[in-house]
């Protein structure tokens, strides 16, 4: 049993294979593909079998992938995947891999997400390219608000313009086990799992919630669009981006990472890994 990763150099495709190994899948069973010739040393020192690859190469990458039972294809980011995403399913159709799975995003055919609409046409790419499938829908990581604990340890503040929308998070390692678990039994052809913390959090509560781990007053300062724009300006964005995260901050305050059907935890077999949890290992 051959277990490929493309992207396995990053840091879910690193937990990815973590999980693995820790549910005794052999080293030697799991096949690396990345870019980061560097992190493919590191996982080769490990005994896990590495491939260097480029998408722009679709024959290549389909001789790498060769003989592979499973490939997990974790998207890239929005800037690359209209390019990669295609030329990746196509090396896997090419090379008579029998199941895809793929990082896709929370409810991505119905979301208002507007991030998820290139993991929208790649579930449909996808399901076009005739290879058995399963689509892991991604809600969002705890890690990704990181920056927003950091600004309550060192300014007491918390400002965005997410106001009561609520998200429901999970560790990034929690998704990852999600990964392993798909990766390494049988039975999940076909399936869709939408992945999300079992419990949706708004930023008062963050703001809580950080207040007790880092020991000192913090507070939640909401912000109308308009008003975080100027301060992402001011801040040193271009326009471009402090827009992208504007709209994608308005998404979150209207809902697009609050469902919480537990499909993670009944997946890695526990609840997911509570907010406090994680922000106490920032400390």
């Amino acid at each position: 049993m051959t277990l490929a990763i493309i992207g396995a150099t990053g840091k879910l495709g690193a937990l990815t294979i973590d999980a693995l190994l820790e549910r005794g899948v052999p080293a030697g069973g799991i096949l690396a593909l990345g870019r980061n010739t560097g992190r493919l040393a590191e996982l080769a020192a490990q005994g896990v079998r590495t491939a260097v690859i480029d998408l722009d190469d679709i024959d290549a990458t389909a001789k790498a992938l060769t003989g592979a039972d499973k490939l997990l294809l974790i998207s890239f980011g929005p800037g690359d995947q209209v390019a990669q995403h295609p030329r990746a399913i196509d090396a896997a159709r090419l090379a008579g891999v029998p199941h895809l799975i793929y990082t896709s995003a929370l409810e991505a055919p119905t979301t208002i997400l507007e991030l998820a609409a290139g993991h929208k046409a790649t579930e449909e790419l996808i399901a076009a390219s005739g290879i058995p499938a399963t689509f892991l829908r991604h809600g969002w990581y705890t890690e990704n608000h990181l920056p927003d604990f950091a600004g309550a340890r060192e300014r007491g503040v918390i400002s965005n313009s997410i106001g009561s929308g609520r998200i429901a998070t999970a560790s990034r390692k929690d998704f990852a086990e999600a990964a392993a678990v798909v990766l390494s039994t049988p039975g999940h052809e076909g399936k869709a799992y939408e992945l999300s913390g079992d419990t949706a959090w708004s930023f008062e509560e963050f703001a809580q919630i950080a207040q007790e781990v880092v020991g000192t007053p913090v507070r939640y300062q909401p912000l109308t669009g308009d008003q975080e724009r100027e301060q992402l300006l001011a801040a040193g964005l271009d326009e471009g981006t402090a827009t992208f995260l504007v709209t994608l901050n308005a998404n979150l305050r209207d809902g697009a990472m609050a469902p919480t059907p537990g499909d993670l935890s009944r997946l890695i077999g526990r609840p997911t890994e509570p907010l406090a949890t994680t922000l106490t290992t920032w400390v």
